[in-house]
C-alpha cells in the first residue's frame, strides 16, 4: 500500500513538472533573468532599481534551485540519464557560487542561464539535437577547409608576402584569407592592395573564395540541413511506432474481447441445451 501510495505521490509531481503552465513559468523566470543581467551592464542612477536587481537575482536563482530540486525529487535516478538536466544543472550550480574572491570570474557565466531556454523549450531543443548530430560530418568537413587554408596561407606567403606585410608570415596570412573567405572588405582592403604590386594575384583571390566560401561553407549548411530532416523524420518514425503500438495494442484487447465473448457464448449454448 504504501508502495503505490508513493508511486502516485511522484507521479502526480512528475505531472506537475511537465505541465505546461510550469513550464510557462519557468520560460518566463529565464526571460526576466536575461533582462536583470542585462540592466547589470548600465550603469543605473536609481538607488532603488540598484538594491532591487541583486534581490531579483536570489530570487531567481531560488526558483531554479526548487524546480531542479522537484524534478530531481519526480524524476529520480532518471533525472541523472539527460544530458538536458546535466546542463540545467551546471548552469544553476554555477549561479550558487559566490561573486567575490576567486569566483569573481564566474559573475559574467550567470548569462548562461539564458542557454537553458533550449532545455526549457522543445522547439530549440530539437534545434540544438540536430547541430549536436550534424558535428561528425561537419567534422570532416573542417579538416577540408583547414587543408585548404593550410596550403592557401603558405601560397599566399610564398607568393605576395615579399611585398606585403598582410602576407609576411604563415599566421598572417591564414588570418588575412580568414577575412577574405568572410567577404568583409576583402576586395578594397586585401586584393587590391595586393594587386598593385602583383597584377595577377585577382585570380588567386577568386579561386580561393569559390573553393571555401561557396563551396565548403555551403556543405555545412547541406550537412546542418540534412541532419535537421533526419532529425524531424525520426521523430515522424517514432510517432508512428507509437501509434502502432497502440493500435496494436487495442486489437489485442479486442481480439481478447472477442474471445471471451465466444467462450461465454459456448458456455451459454451448453447450459440451455436439452
Amino acid at each position: 500500500m504504501d508502495g503505490n501510495t508513493r508511486k502516485s505521490w511522484r507521479d502526480v509531481l512528475v505531472g506537475f513538472v511537465e505541465t505546461p503552465v510550469f513550464r510557462n513559468f519557468v520560460t518566463a523566470i529565464i526571460l526576466l533573468n536575461a533582462v536583470t543581467l542585462g540592466l547589470e551592464t548600465y550603469p543605473v542612477e536609481a538607488d532603488w532599481l540598484a538594491r532591487m536587481i541583486p534581490i531579483a537575482d536570489a530570487v531567481i536563482v531560488s526558483i531554479f534551485v526548487v524546480e531542479l530540486t522537484l524534478k530531481i525529487i519526480a524524476y529520480g535516478p532518471r533525472f541523472f540519464k539527460s544530458g538536458w538536466n546535466w546542463f540545467d544543472l551546471i548552469i544553476v550550480g554555477v549561479s550558487l557560487f559566490p561573486d567575490a574572491g576567486a569566483f569573481t570570474v564566474l559573475r559574467a557565466m550567470r548569462i548562461l542561464r539564458v542557454f537553458r531556454l533550449f532545455s526549457v523549450m522543445p522547439d530549440m531543443r530539437k534545434v540544438i539535437e540536430a547541430l549536436m548530430k550534424a558535428i561528425p560530418g561537419m567534422s570532416a568537413i573542417l579538416a577540408v577547409l583547414a587543408l585548404m587554408f593550410y596550403v592557401s596561407a603558405v601560397m599566399a606567403t610564398k607568393l605576395f608576402g615579399a611585398s606585403e606585410p598582410m602576407f609576411e608570415t604563415l599566421g598572417a596570412s591564414a588570418f588575412t584569407l580568414f577575412q577574405v573567405m568572410t567577404l568583409e572588405g576583402w576586395a578594397m582592403d586585401v586584393a587590391r592592395p595586393t594587386m598593385e604590386t602583383q597584377p595577377f594575384a585577382w585570380l588567386f583571390f577568386l579561386i580561393f573564395i569559390v573553393l571555401t566560401s561557396f563551396a565548403v561553407l555551403n556543405m555545412f549548411i547541406a550537412v546542418i540541413v540534412d541532419s535537421l530532416q533526419s532529425k524531424h523524420f525520426d521523430e515522424e518514425e517514432e510517432r508512428a511506432a507509437k501509434s502502432e503500438a497502440e493500435a496494436q495494442t487495442d486489437r489485442d484487447l479486442l481480439q481478447a474481447e472477442l474471445v471471451s465473448i465466444r467462450t461465454e457464448l459456448q458456455a451459454l449454448r451448453a447450459a440451455i441445451k436439452p
